[in-house]
């Protein structure tokens, strides 16, 4: 007897009732009486379930199956597919023999080890698995070489300090020197390291070979945050570019954005369409029209002034120099432009140290996307290619060069002009599905006091 999964069932929608059909799966609903019960099976190849015709008279042991299949429980049923386009589903299994494989208590939780099973998280996790898929197609089918950059690292690509420390030595019996700090040269790489807050700078070290590089992994911020936004592990997608300026950087970001959005409307339908109904009912309305739109490119010091007039009470107060919160950027995308708008050319005092430094001297060649609902989307730069004006920033910014020397000398051996950005791939799926908190759209998700699995 021929084995299917839901997904082929509805992607390859019978013109006739099928003979002899067996699929296996796990129960969402099930409703019974004395003679026949309707079981709803998800087999997790797509969101739509199958339902199952379990019949008295048919099965010898349906008192006992029914009383044995509870929501949660694994089964497996054969019989025949029969079509039924009067009713909501296009067809229905008949059952001609169904077995309980993993049996389901009646206390069935809804719980982070089972919430995949419930119809927001399979939404969320599909559209996350396609999104992946669809960013490294999109750098694939550019030339784009994929760098795995280290999760380990000596450097702080931020110059922010809030890493994790990782060491082997015993937090009960630190070796000291002779200051009376812990002796790092004594630890497993005879210095401290950190997990990785970016992969940027490794990728830069690619991009100077390989023109075109991207790197997709995980990242850690040792923030104790309790907000809805942020998350101790995340995913980032990081691209460098040679030879690019900030201009450059710009269209390849909204040319990213939205390829992901049209990849994720095109083969994720039966979940959006669900996300849109139960989530937020304007959700594809608002990535159809962010993928169809064209991006507003608007500088810091115009979005200041726009912030200053609009007679909005701002929770925040806006002045030059100072960054904007979430409603400052979503009153610029939302009211002001009604579609993603960059913000570039940044105060030098609120960016990263890498930043090309402007003529003015006061700002850096930075543009932050904002979309509307989320607010800042993506975060990029051209790179400061020239070795003393890097060095003074370095230095200004009370870091170490020697911490930064590999860095420094890409400036001294065969430099150019290049640019890259960040994308947070939570922030993403949050955009994606309209999920608002983040802890919802990681698969485990690590955030202050929560280390669970």
């Amino acid at each position: 007897m021929a084995h299917y999964l839901i997904r082929e069932l509805y992607s390859h929608m019978p013109a006739a009732d099928m003979a002899q059909v067996k699929v296996n799966g796990w129960v969402r609903t099930m409703r019974e009486s004395k003679s026949f019960a309707f079981v709803e099976l998800n087999d997790g190849t797509y969101f739509k379930n199958l339902q199952i015709i379990l019949e008295a008279d048919k099965l010898e042991n349906y008192k006992a199956l029914t009383g044995a299949i509870g929501v949660g429980a694994a089964i497996e049923a054969e019989g025949t597919l029969v079509l039924t386009p009067e009713n909501k589903q296009p067809f229905e299994l008949k059952a001609e023999s169904c077995t309980v494989v993993g049996e389901s208590p009646s206390d069935y939780p809804l719980i982070q080890h089972l919430r995949p099973r419930a119809n927001l998280f399979q939404c969320a996790f599909r559209v996350r698995s396609v999104a992946a898929q669809a960013i490294h197609r999109f750098f694939h089918d550019k030339g784009y070489l994929y760098v795995h950059t280290p999760l380990i690292t000596g450097s702080d690509c931020e110059g922010a300090g809030e890493m994790f420390r990782v060491t082997t030595l015993d937090p009960d019996a630190l070796p000291l020197d002779d200051a009376g700090k812990t002796d790092f040269s004594k630890d497993f790489f005879g210095k401290p390291v950190s997990l990785t807050v970016s992969g940027q700078l490794n990728a830069e070290i690619f991009a100077m070979a390989f023109r075109n590089v991207y790197t997709f992994g995980p990242t850690f911020r040792a923030e104790e945050s309790y907000t809805p936004r942020h998350a101790a592990e995340f995913w980032m997608i990081e691209p460098e570019i040679a030879f690019a300026d900030l201009a450059v950087d710009m269209d390849l970001q909204e040319e990213m954005v939205k390829y992901i959005i049209a990849a994720v409307l095109q083969e994720c339908p039966e979940e959006m369409a669900f996300l849109n109904s139960f989530v937020d009912k304007g959700l594809i309305d608002r990535l159809t029209f962010v993928r169809d739109s064209e991006f507003v490119r608007c500088s810091y010091t115009d979005a200041i002034d726009i912030l200053q007039k609009s007679g909005e009470k701002f929770e925040y107060p806006i002045s030059w120099g100072s960054d904007l919160q979430t409603e400052h950027e979503r009153y610029l995308t939302e009211k002001h432009f009604g579609k993603p708008v960059f913000v570039t050319d940044w105060p030098k005092e609120i960016k990263a140290f890498y930043m090309r430094m402007n003529e003015d001297g006061k700002t850096v060649a930075a543009a932050d996307l904002l979309v509307p609902a989320v607010g800042e989307l993506c975060g990029g730069s051209q790179r400061e290619e020239r070795y003393d004006v890097l060095k003074a920033r370095i230095e200004e910014l009370g870091m170490n060069p020697d911490d930064y020397w590999w860095y420094l000398e890409l400036r001294k051996y065969g430099t150019a002009k290049h640019a890259g950005f960040g994308m947070g791939f939570e922030r993403m799926i949050m955009y994606l599905t309209g999920i608002a908190n983040i802890r919802d759209v990681l698969p485990f998700p690590r955030t202050t006091g929560n280390a669970d699995f």
